[in-house]
């Protein structure tokens, strides 16, 4: 028994040592490869470093400075010489100054009644956080609105209530927009329905902005002949 118990046990040991070696030949069979895919990794990392602090680095603080220069140009009120620099910004660059570009061009756009350049920006402008990213798409909705492209109104409307989450100021404000855009399409019950849901809800918000819900509540059942 002994005696089985050891063959079994060298035969193991054989068999692990032979891996070993086995493993060990193709490593060293291999090892032209495996020196040039190491080579091949640094080079790699040397480019990212090589474009992080040559190319990135300076195209950042190039697009910080050309944006803080529109910055100053819009606070005293030369709108557009601000919205030629943050369109420069914009088309020039693909960073985060690049992206606050595309929003504060949009909104010089949106004001001058420029509404479809006002929403390509907002299409190139990437949404994000809780009071910026909502804000971007009711406003990407007002564009489609005056576009009169209003199932896209509506399904940035949608995208902004989501992304604003349980905001008791945003959410109930997209949500008027939007029943006010189904108004105009006559779809009074829908309409009807989000007003009650704002009552039911956002009771505060009729007491904190002096929208009068229930009077419009009110008008949409009465059309939808409730």
């Amino acid at each position: 028994m002994a005696k089985k118990e050891n063959q079994s046990a060298r035969t193991t040991l054989e068999e692990v040592n032979e891996s070993l070696s086995t493993a060990a030949q193709r490593i060293e069979d291999n090892k032209k490869y495996i020196n040039w895919a190491l080579i091949a990794v640094a080079v790699l990392v040397l480019l990212a470093v090589g474009y992080i602090y040559g190319i990135r680095n300076p195209q950042l603080q190039k697009a910080k400075d050309e944006i803080g220069k529109a910055d100053m140009a819009w606070v005293q009120g030369q709108t557009d010489e601000a919205l030629k620099d943050y369109e420069k910004v914009a088309a020039d660059y693909s960073n985060k100054p690049a992206e606050r570009a595309h929003l504060n061009a949009a909104i010089l756009l949106y004001e001058k009644g420029e509404y479809e350049k006002a929403a390509k920006h907002l299409e190139d402008f990437t949404p994000a956080g809780n009071l910026i990213g909502p804000a971007s798409m009711s406003l990407l909705g007002d564009c489609y609105v005056n576009l009169k492209k209003y199932d896209k109104a509506m399904s940035a409307y949608d995208k902004a209530i989501n992304m604003a989450s349980d905001n008791e100021a945003y959410v109930p404000a997209f949500m008027i927009k939007k029943a006010t855009l189904l108004h105009e399409q006559k779809k009074y019950a829908e309409e009807a329905a989000i007003y009650q849901k704002i009552s039911d809800d956002y009771p505060m918000y009729a007491q904190q902005t002096g929208f009068a819900v229930e009077k419009y509540l009110q008008r949409a059942n009465a059309l939808a002949g409730k």
